[in-house]
This record gives structure tokens, C-alpha cells and sequence, in this order.
């Protein structure tokens, strides 16, 4: 087993910390412009070391190919109000030099059995340590604030259950994915009309005191 994870791991928290600023970066590009930005909020963790050691013994990953072979030891989620929004940070995320996309998986039009909606990317992100550059494997989930709220349940009910959920569980959790999926869009066939009120400030014409927006809350 790895002797020293903190070592072993440092080089992710890097990745993860430098991403979240350049990613987060991306929301404030496009608000100096005084554009709609498709980014909500983004968050960012690396896999806990229990949880590393129990995904190596359930997929049978050798110590020595750790490094090649689990793509989301650091993971980052980025948030969006539309599902239009998830296609547009994709391709920016396309655009970009300072990382290489080695996979794209579209689980939004090809949900998972279980009723999972996502869109995943696996980068190669490069990051510069004293002893040089290391080349670092991370995965982006793109996704709606109602596809996160649904995934994040699915989560905490998959450690109860062990991911053998009741036949009837199941049955509620993909449906609760479909009206899910209904809400973003219907949202998204109303999205001009919902972008139009986020702009309607007190300043150009609405009375009263404009609360504090709830979505400027990053990790």
C-alpha cells in the first residue's frame, strides 16, 4: 500500500485548487463583459483516501497503475441553470490550452439506468511541483442545479444501500430523475423570459431592496 497518501495526494489538491480559480474565472470573464455566464458555480474535492482504497479493490486496480487507471481522484463539478448552459462550458472547456481532454461521456441524453444525468470529461491537467511538471488525471462533471440535487441524493442513498437499492426505491429514484429532467426543460423553453427577469434590478425599475443573490456561494 502507499506509504505516505499526503505526498502521494498533494499534486491533486493542486490540480483541484488551480482549476477551481480558472474555472470560477470563466463566471467572472463573462460578467465583466456584462454577459449571462453559463457557469453557476463550480466545486472541487479529492477522493478521501478510504474511498480511493475501497473503488481500487471493487474495480481491481493495481497499486502500481493508480495513477493511469482511476480517472476522478480529483474531481471538480461545475453548476449551470440550463441544460443549453452544460453544452456551452463544454465546448469552452474545448477551447482551452492549459488542458487536454482525454474523454467526454454524455449522460444527459443517455442517462444511466438509474436515471443519472451528468456530462463527464476526463482531463490531463498538468501541474508544476518542485521536482517538475506531473501530469495529473481529473474529472469535470457538468450538470444542472436539479440533475446535482437528484445525484446528490442518489449518493447518500447508495451508502445505505450499497448501491442495492429496493426494487421500489429504485423505481422512485428514476422516476424523480425523469421530473427532474422535465423541470430543466421546461426551464429552458421559458429560458429567455427567466433571463430577462435576473437582469430586472431595482436600479431599472423594480421597487424594493434586491435580496442577495444565492448564487455566487463557491466552496
Amino acid at each position: 500500500m502507499i506509504a505516505n497518501w499526503d505526498q502521494f495526494l498533494l499534486p491533486y489538491q493542486q490540480a483541484v485548487s488551480e482549476l477551481k480559480v480558472k474555472l470560477r474565472g470563466i463566471r467572472k470573464q463573462f460578467e465583466n463583459r456584462n454577459q449571462r455566464p453559463p457557469i453557476e458555480f463550480v466545486t472541487g474535492r479529492v477522493k478521501p483516501v478510504p474511498s480511493i482504497v475501497e473503488k481500487m479493490t471493487r474495480r481491481h486496480v493495481a497499486e502500481e497503475r493508480l495513477e493511469q487507471d482511476m480517472q476522478d481522484i480529483a474531481g471538480l463539478r461545475i453548476m449551470c441553470q440550463f441544460v443549453e448552459d452544460i453544452y456551452q462550458v463544454v465546448d469552452l472547456l474545448r477551447q482551452r490550452t492549459d488542458l487536454t481532454i482525454l474523454e467526454e461521456r454524455d449522460y444527459i441524453h443517455n442517462e444511466k439506468p438509474s436515471g443519472y444525468r451528468s456530462y463527464h470529461i476526463v482531463i490531463e491537467y498538468p501541474v508544476q511541483l518542485v521536482t517538475g511538471e506531473k501530469k495529473i488525471l481529473a474529472e469535470i462533471q457538468v450538470r444542472t442545479l436539479a440533475m446535482n440535487f437528484w445525484a446528490t441524493i442518489e449518493h447518500s442513498l447508495n451508502y445505505k444501500y450499497q448501491g442495492d437499492f429496493p426494487t421500489e426505491l429504485s423505481a422512485r429514484l428514476q422516476r424523480a430523475a425523469e421530473a427532474a429532467f422535465k423541470l430543466d426543460t421546461e426551464m429552458s423553453e421559458i429560458r429567455e423570459e427567466i433571463q430577462e427577469a435576473q437582469h430586472y434590478t431595482p436600479q431599472n425599475g423594480a421597487g424594493g431592496d434586491a435580496p442577495d443573490s444565492p448564487h455566487s456561494k463557491e466552496d
